[in-house]
């Protein structure tokens, strides 16, 4: 047997071994998966919202016709989603069958090893991401989101720090597809963001990052510092479901006006000929927990008070859930403090290189991948630990 054909023998067979392996290993994930999912249930229930769809009246009710058919192609997407990952399998059995007829070498079987190799991871990665969708159970998770980033103890460090995390959120919905926007800044007097606010819309937005609520370390040689020493400083992080009025209805968040203080400001920033001129933002607190939420986005008092409302419900209605409660009264304060002791986060760049989550204890070596956007490992560890008997216990 030649040198030649003795390699190409040696890599079919590792090939054919990796293969074997992807296939025992994702056959069991997959039984596992598939027993969760009614199939013939869901094609039943895509049938009959599809009969409700042909109904010649069907769009005299435009919101409840987009919700129909939002149904109907969930349902239709997760059965042909499982039947994927079956056709995956099949395929890949079926052309280790061919390998065995056709012996382990040649081109052609290295080719066809490497397709079926491709085919199931794959369908594994494709697997994963439905498993982490499953963790994401949560009323609003489904929901975009608004995100609001502010400085903590650190003065113009700290400002520097609110702009990176800024940059971070933004570069991380443009990696998850999201469609992400700075909708309000603050600036800081010399440099960087006082405070920001992004807004992510996307399905699951809110579901994947509620991960990040919580205060944020970063460790670095400061170069706003003159001895160039090693300086600790703080931003913290908030976050809200964006709903829409029908789904803020007054009966799931009723805010009596005596338990909110209002206060205006000037908008700051490029605007309409009030913007700098009148105070047109609008600051609202509610004085029972302490939560706040400010926009100064739109070019009038009013449309600023009112989108300030729809922030408040929002971040009230979500904070309700996640301290199950059932009385708007019977929450107590969730506010971020950003100041030592309350990171769920550090980011050390000197006098070594490390991310890492302190609930979690997921860490990276690569800060700079992280603070380009690279957070959805972190995401995945915290959701994944939020379902384990230790986040349960920590929540």
């Amino acid at each position: 047997m030649s040198s030649v054909s003795k390699g190409a023998r040696d890599t079919a067979v590792d090939l054919t071994t990796e293969v074997r392996g992807l296939l025992h290993a994702l056959e069991q994930r997959t039984a596992d998966n598939v027993a969760l999912v009614d199939t013939a249930a869901l094609s039943e229930r895509a049938r009959e919202l599809e009969a409700v769809s042909e109904h010649p009246s069907f769009w005299d009710d435009s919101a409840r016709a987009q919700d129909v058919v939002r149904q109907m192609n969930v349902a239709k997407g997760l059965v042909e989603r499982v039947a994927s990952w079956g056709r995956a399998l099949e395929d890949a059995r079926a052309g280790l069958e061919i390998v065995a007829d056709m012996g382990a070498e040649g081109e052609e079987v290295a080719e066809l090893l490497g397709d079926l190799g491709d085919r199931l991871r794959a369908a594994e990665a494709d697997m994963g991401r439905w498993e982490l969708l499953k963790l994401l159970s949560g009323k609003y998770d489904s929901y975009s989101c608004s995100l609001t980033i502010s400085a903590g103890a650190g003065g113009t460090e700290a400002c520097d720090w609110t702009e990176m995390l800024t940059r971070m959120y933004l570069r991380y919905a443009e990696r998850q597809g999201f469609a992400a926007k700075l909708v309000e800044v603050s600036r800081g007097d010399e440099c960087g963001y006082k405070s920001a606010t992004v807004e992510v819309e996307g399905e699951y937005a809110y579901g994947y990052l509620r991960a990040e609520k919580g205060t944020h370390r970063l460790v670095r040689i400061s170069p706003f510092n003159s001895a160039a020493k090693r300086q600790t400083t703080f931003a913290g992080v908030e976050i809200m479901p964006l709903l829409d009025d029908s789904e803020l209805s007054l009966k799931d968040v009723d805010i009596p006006a005596s338990d909110l203080e209002v206060t205006t400001m000037r908008s700051g920033g490029a605007g309409g000929q009030n913007v700098n001129k009148v105070e047109t933002g609008v600051r609202i607190r509610h004085i029972p927990t302490g939560l706040a939420v400010k926009c100064t986005e739109e070019r009038t008092q009013p449309l600023n008070k009112a989108r300030a409302m729809l922030y408040l419900r929002g971040k009230l209605l979500a904070v309700m859930e996640e301290q199950k409660a059932e009385e708007l009264q019977s929450i107590r304060g969730d506010r971020v403090t950003a100041e030592w002791g309350a990171q769920i986060r550090s980011y050390v760049l000197h006098p070594y290189k490390m991310v890492k989550d302190l609930r979690t204890a997921h860490e990276s070596a690569q800060p700079q991948d992280v603070l380009d956007g690279d957070i959805s490992p972190f995401v995945e560890a915290w959701l994944r630990y939020r379902q384990s008997d230790a986040g349960k216990k920590g929540e």
